[in-house]
């Protein structure tokens, strides 16, 4: 029974009876030996997921990607100067090493290059269902299982569903008005169009954030003229950027010790970094040094000044580039920090009725991260036909942001209050990881079929959780990505990396409800259609 692939179906909407279209009739207790596991999202949730579920003998799996090939972030994000701003030695699986970074900081093409050498080496690809988008998920009470449905009219059924689809996935596109009438080049930055060629173009890059701040420097010595669109000033500090010698390398792949310390090095050298989070006095300090790097870096004392931010360093997304600074000493280059008032065919007017002529538009506008935005059209229905939509109406929250209540066996990586300021989400994913599979485990050592947080476990939790940020530089007023229109944090976990691997490493039974599913159907829906 090892090797029994996802037990899934079609619903006969289509009548498509096909060889994928098996169903394999399995006992209760098979059922829960083997539970059948859906994963949404091939980046590295997903595919940590996978991988670890297999290692672990829970093999009757599959894993459903939108996109035609694995990746996530990092196959969609190929702009110019694209990398990771956490070092490649600690963004990158602990089970699975690589000795030849290039880099202290990795480029997005090294980074998927690692993600498909790590599918093909744990034999995941067989697993993977490329094309196929989810666009809801119901729970079935009496048979303890969900009933995933998708874009293209198939329909998955499974004992436990992964949504590994990521929090950065969905491009946001600012409302301005205007900007669908214009007749230039218009894409985003996690969309680029590497058959437009930028060389003596004027372009209008709108945004300043993680990817800005990348592709910027990258673009500005080819084109005409840059206009840098600023809403809000960001805190940059410089990266500790270099190549890996051959002899590093070397020692990296023979002395698997020296990589292993290295590692360590690097992981508790990013937590520290926590501290000034932790203590905004502290981070005021840091502020000014922050400060003065920008009038070190920039010449002209205006610009300076309207690229230093007035709140305190930390409470948004700390970047890091040697680059970005310096890219405004340029003569074709001009930072605009006038609000856009509407494009036209062929130009950008600011609030100030300024027009500037623009043969491109480059979006560097982020990502949508509520997820009650980006799952607007993905319905998740639970326990007693409960809405997460509707749940999540006014708090975006879940346990560990791993496991929601009302949605029994319902996991999420990278989920609400999970994600990380200082250090490497690779380390949170695999700390979840670890605890759904442990939570699985409980599962069969119960002889349950499904289990549920209970809810006043999740609610005590983030009430915890929001009284902590408080006290952090996230509480000190600034508004950021972070925060949902009300001004509540969801997105980030206010604490120390090693506490959430130690709160995690055990799943405490007596937060949970077990249940026994109350039927146990021998037919697919397909053979009763039929």
């Amino acid at each position: 029974m090892s090797s029994i692939r996802l037990t899934y179906i079609r619903i006969l909407k289509r009548k498509d009876h096909n060889n994928n279209a098996g169903h394999m009739i399995m006992s209760q207790a098979s059922l829960r030996e083997h539970p059948s596991i859906l994963i949404i999202g091939s980046g590295f949730g997903g595919l940590g997921m996978a991988i670890k579920l297999k290692l672990a003998g829970f093999t009757n799996l599959t894993l459903l990607e939108k996109a035609d090939r694995v990746g996530g972030t990092w196959r969609d994000n190929s702009y110019p100067g694209c990398a990771c701003d956490v070092q490649s030695h600690m963004y990158s699986y602990s089970f699975a090493p690589k000795h030849d970074w290039s880099k202290r900081y990795a480029p997005w093409n090294e980074i998927q290059q690692y993600i498909l050498d790590t599918t093909e080496q744990y034999g995941i690809r067989p697993f993977c269902r490329f094309g196929v988008e989810v666009n809801s998920a119901v729970f079935d009470e009496d048979t303890g299982t969900w009933t995933v449905g998708t874009a293209n009219g198939d329909t998955y059924v499974c004992n436990h569903f992964v949504l590994a689809s990521g929090p950065l996935h969905v491009p946001q596109v600012p409302n301005i008005k205007g900007l669908d009438t214009f007749k230039g080049k218009l894409f985003h930055s996690a969309q680029w169009d590497h058959d437009y060629d930028l060389k003596g173009k004027t372009v209008v890059s709108i945004g300043t954030g993680g990817s800005a701040i990348q592709y910027c420097p990258e673009i500005a010595p080819e084109v005409k003229q840059l206009y840098v669109m600023q809403r809000s000033p960001a805190w940059v500090i410089p990266r500790d950027e270099r190549k890996y010698l051959g002899l590093e390398k070397s020692i990296f792949k023979n002395v698997p010790g020296a990589r292993l310390l290295h590692r360590y090095r690097l992981y508790w050298t990013n937590e520290s970094r926590v501290w000034p989070i932790f203590n905004p006095v502290l981070a005021k300090g840091l502020s000014k040094l922050a400060k003065a790097f920008i009038k070190l870096q920039v010449k002209d004392p205006v610009v300076a000044e309207k690229l230093t931010p007035d709140y305190v360093l930390g409470c948004k997304r700390i970047l890091i580039s040697n680059k970005y600074f310096p890219m405004f000493n340029r003569d074709n280059v001009e930072l605009v920090t006038d609000g856009i008032r509407e494009i036209k065919e062929h130009s950008v007017i600011t609030a100030d009725g300024k027009e500037r002529q623009a043969d491109c538009i480059i979006l560097g506008t982020g990502f949508i991260t509520d997820p009650r935005i980006y799952m607007k059209n993905f319905p998740v229905v639970g326990l007693g036909g409960r809405s997460l939509g509707e749940d999540w109406k006014e708090n975006v929250e879940c346990y560990y942001g791993t496991a929601a209540s009302g949605y029994p066996n319902l996991w999420q990586l990278v989920g609400p209050n999970s994600g990380l300021g200082h250090n490497s989400i690779i380390f949170m994913i695999e700390a979840q990881v670890h605890y759904i599979l442990e939570s699985m485990k409980l599962l069969q050592k119960k002889g349950a079929d499904y289990m549920d947080v209970k809810a006043d476990v999740q609610t005590e939790f983030n009430d915890a959780l929001q009284e902590q940020i408080k006290t952090t530089v996230w509480g000190t007023g600034c508004q950021s990505w972070y925060q949902d229109a009300g001004g509540r944090n969801f997105a980030i976990w206010p604490k120390s990396t090693w506490r959430f691997w130690l709160e995690t490493f055990r799943v405490k039974a007596s937060d949970y409800r077990f249940y026994a599913r109350k039927t146990v159907k021998d037919k697919t829906e397909a053979e009763a259609a039929a």
